[in-house]
């Protein structure tokens, strides 16, 4: 017979879903695996909808930064083309996706603040990178490292399958509307996609988390790999999501990229506060 004083069953206790501190820990072989949250199918469209409130809640700061990328991609097109390096107009367009994990930094500064109660300015966006300036510094070059990797495996696909044709803007057009173009298009977004799943599974929640405490890029890292890989389900939901959402932003001209950055942003906050849990935490 159960003594008052004894602790309720395990099976009783009921965690809230709501709150990322109560949600359960994952119990598996992987390293680290205790610090992850078991996540649901319902969980990308919480964080979407908390990112959009953040983006509300923020909205001048938010667009801003947003617009300020805009025009930063629409500089770096028409760089390219003026360099008569229009073949890498495309492949830099995809290697957005690579790098979008670092430029959102701003964003997780701006969600992290208003989370804590706090006004986001514009100082504490641009100096964010400041909360562990080494190991954020890091992944930033080793994304950049990856994109530069991206766009010579680009080139070198598009000269493996038309080793004769100039890559200007026009040829390049012709060969990808004929049957060897299609092969192209199909064997480089499969490369394309190893390279953007590389950099999925290791920023999907390393920076946030260097940005919320002080903990090295290894650490960081391996916590974003194995709360993928735990949540491999979710994390294909949440990468969809993204890229759906990333591509509808680049395919207006970049102009709703303005958007749509900071939407994704916000969100990955909110992602990273309900998978890894806080330190300490049961």
């Amino acid at each position: 017979m159960q003594s008052p004083r004894d602790p309720a069953p395990p099976s009783t206790q009921k965690p809230s879903t709501e709150d990322p501190a109560t949600k359960e820990p994952s119990r598996s072989g992987f390293p680290l695996a205790e610090r992850v949250n078991t996540l649901t199918m319902d969980d990308p469209w919480t964080w979407l909808a908390a990112g959009w409130r953040d983006l509300v809640a923020a909205w001048p700061l938010s667009l801003g930064l947003g617009a300020l990328f805009t025009l930063l991609g629409l500089c770096v097109t028409v760089g390219l083309w003026l360099a008569e390096l229009p073949y890498l107009i495309t492949s830099a367009t995809a290697g957005f996706l690579l790098v979008s994990p670092g430029l959102a930094l701003g964003y997780y500064e701006i969600s992290r603040r208003i989370e804590a109660g706090e006004t986001p300015t514009l100082g504490m966006t641009l100096t964010a990178w400041r909360a562990n300036p080494f190991h954020i510094l890091t992944i930033g070059v080793a994304l950049m490292f990856l994109l530069m990797i991206w766009l010579r495996f680009a080139a070198l696909i598009f000269a493996i399958f038309f080793p004769y044709v100039n890559m200007s803007w026009g040829s390049m057009l012709n060969q990808t509307l004929s049957p060897d173009g299609l092969v192209f298009l199909a064997v480089g977004s499969v490369v394309g996609a190893v390279f953007a799943a590389i950099a999925f599974i290791g920023a999907a929640f390393s920076i946030p988390m260097m940005l919320d405490r002080k903990v090295d890029a290894v650490e960081a890292v391996l916590t974003s790999i194995v709360a993928v890989l735990r949540n491999w389900k979710v994390m294909l939901l949440w990468a969809g999501l993204i890229v759906v959402f990333t591509e509808a932003g680049l395919m207006t001209g970049l102009i709703g990229v303005a958007v749509t950055l900071p939407l994704i942003g916000h969100a990955t906050w909110h992602a990273y506060r309900a998978t890894v849990r806080a330190p300490g935490g049961a």
